[in-house]
């Protein structure tokens, strides 16, 4: 079977990788690229736990085909901190105590940052509807939604936080 040659961006470095056509992107990030923070919790969609941007939407990667990355751009919980400074979601999700066994973490984390580029003061209404489509099974949602609240409230304060280099 031949091999797809894919070119794309991954948290602003450009990569190259091979791909089967039929391959999911989510097992092309993890065996072809190496970034294993995307987690195959159910291989249909339904819980979030592989959630990446890609091309500025919030997708699950389990969904879609390595090939459609050629050329886009990809964005996963790998690119969140900036060397040893964590993100702002992350800082929130660890003094909040909102993650257990931290395979939902990724996708929560992707979800809460696509929510807080668009709208940087959500409601907790808004909170809860932009992280529905992930599912946790240790920690419920109360603590992952207070994360995403304080972390937008501490980049609002400090907008260069939460910001990539």
């Amino acid at each position: 079977m031949n091999r797809t040659h894919v070119t794309c961006m991954i948290n602003d470095d450009e990569t190259e990788f091979l791909c089967d056509n039929d391959e999911s992107l989510l097992d092309a990030l993890r065996d072809e690229v190496g970034l294993t923070g995307a987690k195959e919790g159910c291989g249909t969609g339904d819980c979030g736990a592989c959630s990446i941007i890609l091309n500025g939407q919030l997708i699950c990667a389990c969904l879609a085909f390595a090939p459609e990355a050629n050329g886009g751009t990809i964005e996963t919980v790998e690119g969140m901190a900036d060397g040893d400074r964590l993100h702002p979601l992350q800082t929130s999700f660890l003094e909040e105590a909102s993650l257990q066994c931290g395979v939902c973490t990724p996708g929560f984390l992707m979800a809460a940052k696509a929510l807080l580029e668009n709208n940087p003061d959500p409601t907790e209404t808004e909170v809860r509807y932009a992280i529905a489509g992930n599912l946790c099974r240790c920690t419920g949602y109360d603590k992952i939604v207070r994360a995403v609240l304080g972390a937008a409230a501490q980049m609002r304060k400090n907008p260069i936080e939460g910001a990539r280099p």
